[in-house]
């Protein structure tokens, strides 16, 4: 097993993941004050938008207007999601994201139809055509993803060969295109991971794929998020995916309840405690998760946002015991 890490990279997807699914409108004005106030945290990548079809997805289809408005600060990688070549070229055109390029595939068929309207037969060509695209824009591919890595509502588990030949497909497009992968991001979709299946998973492709760094996109749905990045940590793990608060959810994942990704500052708290550095301010972060969860207008997963850190309580101790 491999050592627990001194160092971690989060990523913070929450306006991108919690602004898409929420049923309310959500005023522009407000998405980008989430943005801003995340932006004072330490956190140094942010995924502020999706470029999408708003007819799929309308909370969406402000993208521009939020990438436009947003106060961006020095030394902070803000970032989109796109599906298809037409979502890239907003991205490109909005001129104020990096834009690095990825292979996006996915471990389930069915769900792959739900999400992007395509069977694995039709999702190789085009990947292989949104490759010519990043060359043809100077963007670089570093990044392979796997949808449903653990395992699907519509397919059921999905074996860790499964997932590892679909890496080897990921690599073999990239390379096709003059790319290498670094990094491999693993995404619970559907929710289905536990401790034990991150540990099988992650350890059957550090076997497999030793050269990829693997980031964990890990889903809240059945109050695993945590426990499973834990998991991932104790095979170091070394980079997440987390939303503030535990905002959103995958729209196409077919949850009846919240399904948001692991709560980023319940994700610093345990770090913290761990002595794992984030580079985040963890009552910053709080505060921006309680403004996530008074822009929605009804109460949010997150869990530290409320019980405090034990720093703050720590030092109140102190301070009584020297009065």
């Amino acid at each position: 097993m491999a050592s627990i890490p001194t160092k971690v990279q989060i990523n913070e997807e929450g306006p991108r993941e919690g602004f898409q699914i929420e049923k309310g409108n959500i005023p522009t004005a407000r998405k980008i004050e989430l943005i801003d106030s995340l932006s004072q945290t330490g956190l140094n990548r942010i995924q502020i938008v999706s470029f999408v079809n708003p007819k799929a997805v309308p909370g969406m289809a402000d993208a521009e207007e939020v990438v436009e408005g947003f106060n961006k600060k020095p030394g902070i990688s803000y970032v989109g999601l796109w599906l298809n070549d037409k979502g890239l070229k907003r991205a490109i055109d909005s001129g104020r994201l990096e834009v690095k390029g990825s292979v996006s595939l996915s471990a389930s068929e069915p769900f792959l139809m739900r999400n992007q309207n395509r069977t694995q037969e039709e999702n190789i060509p085009l990947q292989h055509k949104t490759m010519e695209m990043f060359k043809a824009n100077n963007v670089a591919v570093t990044r392979g993803a796997v949808m449903a890595a653990f395992g699907c509502n519509f397919a059921g588990a999905i074996s860790p060969d499964t997932v590892l030949a679909t890496i080897t497909t990921a690599k073999e497009i990239a390379a096709a295109h003059g790319f290498k992968l670094e990094q491999m991001m693993l995404a619970d979709t559907m929710a289905w991971g536990t401790p034990a299946a991150v540990k099988r998973l992650v350890g059957a492709v550090q076997d497999k794929h030793p050269e990829l760094n693997i980031c964990l996109h890990l889903h809240d749905t059945r109050g695993m998020g945590i426990a499973n990045a834990y998991a991932g940590l104790e095979m170091g793990v070394n980079t997440f995916d987390a939303a503030v608060a535990g905002l959103g959810g995958c729209p196409f994942a077919g949850h009846a309840g919240a399904a948001g990704n692991v709560c980023t500052e319940d994700l610093v708290f345990m770090c913290d405690e761990m002595g794992i550095e984030t580079g985040i301010n963890l009552e910053a972060l709080m505060e921006s998760a309680r403004l996530a969860e008074e822009i929605v207008g009804h109460p949010l997963p997150g869990s530290v946002m409320r019980g405090g850190s034990l720093r703050a309580l720590r030092e109140q101790v102190a301070a009584a015991r020297a009065a």
